[in-house]
């Protein structure tokens, strides 16, 4: 026998896997900065800045652009205090975003507000970055990061009799 859903039943399904997609990507973010973390900690008592020539070699990029540049000089002036601190940063940061990730995907009413406003407060930095030059990357964090929020948005509104 197959089961029929309302029509309301249907929708709240449609909702919650948009929300299941979104709690999925901040997941992601959240996993990403805490491998980063862990790879910070690697090199307490390491040579980072050798580190960070071989990650620049590795990705075929040019030492003396910008962006390689001023992460090689940065290489060179961390130290171990430093590192832990990056870490720490690291850590919070995903710890913050797993937390919203499990908000979202049980649906829980503040995880979708902290979403909108967490992912808000980026909006105007990206839009700055694209005046500085029009890149793939960067167009492509402000349509999803603008995709995700606009989501959220429509969300709350649509659902805010639960």
């Amino acid at each position: 026998m197959k089961k029929r859903f309302s029509k309301s039943r249907r929708g709240k399904r449609s909702g919650l896997v948009g929300l299941q997609v979104a709690a999925l990507f901040e997941a992601a973010k959240g996993v990403l900065v805490l491998l980063a973390g862990f790879g910070l900690l690697a090199y307490i008592h390491k040579d980072l800045h050798h580190g960070a020539e071989e990650l620049v070699r590795h990705f075929h990029l040019n030492p003396a652009s910008h962006y390689p540049r001023i992460f090689l000089d940065l290489s060179a002036r961390i130290h171990d205090t430093g590192l832990w601190a990056m870490a720490a940063a690291a850590f919070i940061y995903a710890a913050i975003r797993i937390a919203e990730a499990a908000g979202l995907w049980l649906d829980k009413r503040w995880a979708e507000w902290f979403g909108i406003l967490s992912g808000a407060i980026y909006i105007p930095l990206e839009v700055f970055e694209l005046t500085h030059g029009l890149t793939w990357p960067k167009v492509t964090v402000l349509v999803t990061n603008a995709g995700v929020i606009i989501y959220l948005l429509g969300h709350v509104v649509t659902h805010r009799h639960r």
